[in-house]
This record gives structure tokens, sequence and C-alpha cells, in this order.
């Protein structure tokens, strides 16, 4: 007999949708601190994989909540991808040059991720009220009123000081304060099946994207001895059979996964892609994290990784609002640092759903042979392992090491918490504010403020916050 679950009447951060983005944000704040609720319409969580792959970057944050290592356990941890055609390797991306403690790619199925992430909110304290459907949002000063419909259908509300949307590309909460989703629905379908499949070589773990006359094909190996087939298909196109991606293979693969053959499909779908970034993330108290605030092309691995990391952006900021007396505006910079992000992303993934959907003869030969071509340029490999892998992510104006807005490897500051880092070559000041964990280096020329994050703070940002002077920050 199961224990039924008592809706709260308040909170200080009701999270709607219990997915990656949300269960990443609610963890965040509940290891800062933070009063939060998630609600989920979902009786369970989904059991399939979905999103497989998972970046660097995004285990760096993962590893603050505690979270990596356990889901770094459970999966296989490529080197790479490769990008193909029906006989040879264009391009092999190596994340060995990824300045990273995580050089790899990490495959997992999102059911893991899923459990990984319900079982260190659990150990937070927190759960899951699942069965709960947001049916209205209405503002009630300096919060929100949310009615709610639980499981037993009966209606609630919860008043909440924040709201964040993290309930899908279908969002209710983007539709219930009228934000704008504009963007394009191209003539793009795509099949997914994970598959039982003999004969994959033992020496191939990394992924493999392979540019076909007929389309694209992307395999990849799964925890569990399964692998994971997509496929650009035309619009209407049922979802796949066993037969259909024996099919798929035979025409589309690389000539190293055609010896393979699928014995059994234990999932399948198609579904259409969509281009879309919300107007606005935030809307008075309430924000959009994920994929209510963004979707995509599946092409390269990014969209729950984008959506983890908006929830690292919003966390922390919520925390200074609520705990630390930061003022609201500071909550501003959630738009303006995640949806600049959320647009060069989709900008990111379309160009790489042309180039692998081009049409013609001519057209695929010439991408191909330039592929193969620029593999060869010094740099060009390093370059884009720093995109896919999502490390260059930042929000400053310049690229220099330890600039405002750029990326810190967690490593430097022993980044394993949620605490902000002073970064010194010198001593720490005796009146550093509480909370600041102090790395002496002389990898920085001055005091380097660094978020929960992993983001170098600008000094302004930094003074207004905790009234410190970072050109002061030493005891010289």
């Amino acid at each position: 007999m199961t224990t039924k679950q008592e809706l709260p009447t308040s909170t200080d951060v009701l999270i709607v949708g219990a997915g990656p983005a949300g269960m990443t944000l609610a963890i965040s704040l509940r290891q800062l601190g933070v009063d939060c609720v998630v609600i989920d319409q979902q009786p369970q969580a989904p059991d399939d994989t979905r999103a497989a792959f998972v970046q660097p970057r995004t285990l760096e944050y993962l590893r603050r909540v505690q979270v990596a290592g356990p889901m770094i356990d459970d999966g296989l941890k490529p080197r790479g991808l490769a990008f193909a055609d029906l006989d040879r390797d264009l391009i092999r991306l190596s994340y060995d040059t990824v300045d990273s403690p995580y050089p790899f790619l990490l495959i997992i199925g999102q059911w893991q991720t899923q459990r990984h992430l319900e079982r260190r909110f659990a150990e937070l304290g927190g759960s899951v009220l699942r069965g709960v459907r947001l049916l209205d949002l209405v503002p009630e000063f300096p919060g929100s009123a949310a009615t709610v419909v639980d499981a037993d259908g009966g209606l609630r509300v919860i008043n909440a000081r924040f709201v964040a949307g993290c309930d899908g590309v279908h969002s209710r909460v983007r539709d219930r304060l009228g934000i704008g989703f504009p963007g394009s629905s191209p003539e793009q379908m795509f099949a997914v099946a994970d598959v039982r499949l003999d004969g994959w070589p033992a020496d191939r773990l990394e992924t493999a994207f392979t540019l076909s006359p007929h389309g694209m094909l992307i395999a990849s190996p799964l925890p569990g001895d399964l692998v994971r087939v997509v496929a650009s298909v035309a619009p209407g196109i049922a979802a796949p059979t066993q037969d259909d991606v024996n099919d798929l293979i035979q025409t589309r693969g690389p000539g190293w996964l055609r010896n393979g053959k699928v014995t059994e499909v234990l999932s399948s779908a198609t579904w259409h892609v969509q281009e879309r970034v919300a107007t606005r993330f935030r809307h008075g108290n309430t924000f959009l994290v994920g994929d209510a605030a963004h979707t995509h092309s599946p092409a390269g691995g990014q969209g729950m990784n984008t959506g983890i990391q908006d929830a690292a952006n919003l966390a922390w900021k919520l925390h200074q609002v609520l705990s630390l007396g930061a003022p609201e505006s500071l909550l501003d910079s959630y738009d303006a640092e995640r949806r600049p992000n959320a647009q060069q992303l989709i900008e990111f993934t379309h160009q790489i759903a042309t180039l692998a959907t081009l049409a013609g003869a001519k057209k695929q030969q010439m991408r191909d042979d330039i592929l193969a071509a620029i593999s060869a340029v010094p740099g060009v490999i390093e370059a884009l392992s720093v995109r896919f892998s999502q490390i260059a992510i930042g929000y400053g104006d310049s690229n220099e090491p330890f600039a405002p807005g750029t990326r810190v490897n967690p490593d430097i500051i022993n980044a394993d918490d949620l605490a902000w880092s002073l970064l010194t070559p010198d001593p720490a000041p005796p009146d550093l504010p509480p909370g600041f964990k102090v790395t002496v280096s002389n990898d920085v020329p001055h005091p380097v403020a660094v978020r929960p994050d992993g983001i170098v703070a600008g000094p302004e940002q930094v003074h207004k916050l905790f009234g410190l002077n970072l050109a002061l920050a030493t005891t010289a």
C-alpha cells in the first residue's frame, strides 16, 4: 500500500517538471538549503533511453552535486565520436585534448541519468510529487499561486515565491505566461530505435555519424550491450521495425557496421524536429528551463546537456536572492546569459543537420571530401571537440583564461560543491565573505572569483553581491 503524498501549500521555488533539467535545479537548490517542491504530471519517470549523451561540461557541474561519479560508473566512456561516409571515416573527434577532468563523452540512458538524479534528491530529503498537473498560474505578490490537480483529481493551490517551468516542449508554464516560442519546424523526421545487435566491433566504442546518399544514420553503443540507431526519414514514416533497422544499417551504415545484424528491438519511435527558442526565459518571478525554453535537432547530443546547464545557471542566483539578500535584478542575468546560448545552440545543430541531410550526389561528395580534408588541418579537430563538448560556452566578451564570463576547469579550484571560489596568487584576506573556498595558485595574476556554476564572476558583480573588492582581496 502506497502512502499518499501531501502537497504543500507554499514553497520558495515550485519546479514544474521532473526531467533532468528540473531535477538538477531541485538538487542544486536543496544542496544550497533552498526549499523547493517538484511536481510532474507523469505517474512515474519514463524508462526509455532518450537523451543518451552527457558532455564533459555537464559532468563538471554534476560533480558539484555529487551525481557525476555514480553516473560515470554506470555508463560508457568513448574518447570522442566519428563522422563517416559509407566507406571511410571522414573526421574522428577526440576528447583527449579537451581541458576537463572528463575527457570523454559519457553514454548513458536517460532513465539511468534520471535514476541517479532522483537518488541524490532523495538523499537531500526531497521527493517528486508525481501525477500532479499544473492547471493555472496566477501572480500573487510577491510570488505566484499555482493551481494544480493532484493524483486523485482534486484541486490544490501552491503558493510559490518563484516558479521554474521545466515541463518540456509543450510547456504548460510557458503557455500560461503567454511567452512566445517562435522558430521553425523543418521537414525533418527522425526515427530512433534501441536494439540488440550482433557484430558491433569491440574496437568501436564511439558514436558514429554516417553521411550516406540515402540519409543520415547515427549508431551508438549503449550500456547493457545495446545499440541506439537514429536515422533521418521521410515524414509520415512509422516507428521502425527490426527489418527496418537492419535495412537502414545496410543502406546507410559504414562498412564496419554493415556486418552487424539486429536481433531485437527494445524500443522505437519517430519524432518531428522543431527549432525554437522562447522569446524570454524570465517572466516576473517565473523562469523557463530546458526544453520549455528551447528545442532543436538531436544532432550533436546537445539538448539535455543545455537544459542541465540552464539549471546550473539559475540555481545559485535563486539562492543568492532568497537566502543571501541579493537584489532580484541578479535574476535578469539568467535570460541574458542562457537565451543567447540557446540561440547559438540551435544554429550549431541546424548546421549539422543541414550538412547531414544534403541532397544530390555531387553536393554529398563535395561535403564528404571537404570534411575529410579539413580533418587534416591543424587545430580543426581540437576546435570541433571543444564545441561538441560544450567546454567553450561562456558569457563574457573575452576568451582569455580567467576573464569574466569564462569557464574554469573544476580541478583548478577543487570544485566538488556549490560554493563560491576565490582563486588567488596570494593568501586571501581575513575578511573574505563566508562560504568562499580559497585556492592559492600561480595560474592567475590577480584574484578571481568563480561562481557555483564554474564561471568567472566580474569584479563588479562580486562587489555588488558580497561587498568584496577583488583588487584588494589579498593580504599583500
